[in-house]
């Protein structure tokens, strides 16, 4: 189940979405489906969520997002490179009008070059640029870099649907 807040992110996701008549598809690596989980958590979820793409490893990303193995090498699967594809890949291969995508290192470790705490994300819209950001949550422990992803996700979906 998730937390609290994410109940009530997810809740008023749900009614801009439904509002809006918009559906939603998730493509996640780091959080391993937890925006998923977040949004199906709550009566009537189906009404605008479409489908949720775990694509933990490299090659689920390449083979169900579409994502371009040569942006894997050259970038890294922690980049906003990659997470505009698995946004983009997500919103093509469904029927969702929005995707959100996100990949990152959880922790523990890291490197100097993506340090733990570290996530990208994506987001896709039918009739717009997909936009991408990275947030820097910290050493703060997996547990606690994946609830703040999951957090950061709902919020992006909420600004896109109030813009």
């Amino acid at each position: 189940m998730s937390a609290p807040d994410d109940q009530t992110r997810a809740a008023h996701l749900l009614d801009l979405a439904r509002a809006a008549g918009c559906r939603i598809a998730t493509a996640e690596s780091c959080t391993g489906g937890l925006i998923a989980g977040a949004l199906t958590d709550l009566p009537g979820s189906s009404d605008i969520f479409d489908r949720g793409l775990v694509t933990y490893s490299n090659t689920a990303k390449e083979s169900l997002l579409g994502v371009d193995p040569d942006t894997i090498r050259l970038f890294g699967a922690v980049s906003e490179e990659v997470a505009l594809q698995m946004a983009d890949g997500a919103l093509s291969r469904s029927d969702a009008d929005m995707a959100v995508a996100v990949t990152g290192v959880a922790g523990p470790g890291g490197s100097d070059a993506k340090p733990e705490g570290r996530v990208c994300f994506g987001l896709a819209r039918i009739g717009h640029a997909t936009h991408t950001e990275t947030v820097e949550f910290g050493a703060i422990g997996r547990r606690h870099v994946r609830a703040a992803t999951v957090a950061h996700a709902l919020e992006l979906l909420i600004a896109a649907l109030d813009s």
